[in-house]
């Protein structure tokens, strides 16, 4: 029996931003986008299936940035490689939409719909369903009642497959203050008692938080992603200000298959030296 793994690649916060500029003028997010998409084509054995982008795609929801995100990307649907993407408190749905608009092989819900939140199937099987958690205006994140009650017809389509849930703000506290300040906030409780009806769902993942962190949602295991540019400094300080630490960027590697369960691994940013094992 083959026992190669599926992959889903899961890039966050790349905060793409107008050509030519760096965001706070130090980081070059596009060119950390950029060897991120790198490091993922060169993923060939095994090979991802998909390539999930969990919000803050770029800076400012800026038509601009959203242009420069799509050169940025196009690599992978040349490729062959799927996106699923969806948005964070950076992000405007509309010109998110328009920019990859008609583009084969992208994912971002139905144009002009009031949450971009959908669902697609992974072989293994898997499947991933995408939440949308923006407050447009506001940092931190929620749902309301529709995009909760659209979350559960989702999850009620396919019951007994393994399901991963992905949205931008992180669904619990993870001691971080500045940043647990602007997490999910609206619609937790919801959130909470959606993952504790579907025994299906086995991971949620988020991003936002510009580190890796692990906590729990119900009975699902719950894991942010490091950003492909920048890192959030770790300072659990009740009172510790919000800051950026240049840190190496990273992102996470989903894998399941036969004999596997869904496991999830941190992948850094950069080349490392391999030593064989003499």
């Amino acid at each position: 029996m083959d026992a190669t793994p599926y992959l889903l690649v899961q890039l966050s916060d790349p905060h793409v931003t107008h050509p030519g500029r760096r965001v706070c003028g130090r980081v070059d997010t596009a060119a950390a986008l950029r060897h991120a998409v790198e490091r993922v084509l060169q993923m060939q054995r095994p090979r991802p299936v998909a390539v999930l982008i969990s919000g803050d795609l770029v800076d400012a929801g800026h038509p601009a940035e959203y242009a420069q995100l799509r050169e940025l990307l196009q690599p992978l649907l040349d490729a062959g490689l799927p996106l699923a993407l969806l948005p964070g408190n950076h992000d405007a749905r509309g010109p998110l939409q328009a920019a990859f608009a008609g583009r084969h092989g992208v994912y971002c819900g139905e144009a002009g719909a009031a949450a971009i939140q959908y669902a697609l199937d992974l072989p293994g099987p898997l499947r991933l369903v995408v939440l949308d958690s923006l407050v447009p205006g506001r940092p931190e994140g929620g749902f309301d009642e529709a995009r909760l009650a659209q979350a559960r017809t989702l999850l009620a389509e396919r019951p007994s497959v393994p399901t991963l849930v992905a949205l931008h703000h992180p669904p619990h506290a993870t001691g971080l203050a500045a940043m647990d300040a602007m997490a999910l906030q609206h619609g937790l409780a919801g959130f909470d008692a959606l993952i504790a009806d579907h025994p299906q769902v086995q991971r949620v993942v988020c991003g936002h938080l510009h580190r890796m962190t692990l906590g729990r949602v119900a009975h699902a295991a719950a894991i942010s992603a490091p950003s492909t540019a920048h890192q959030v400094a770790l300072d659990l300080a009740p009172d510790a200000p919000l800051a950026i630490v240049l840190e190496p960027a990273g992102w996470l590697i989903h894998a399941w298959g036969p004999g596997l369960p869904l496991v999830s691994h941190l992948a850094h940013a950069g080349v490392a030296e391999i030593v064989p094992d003499l």
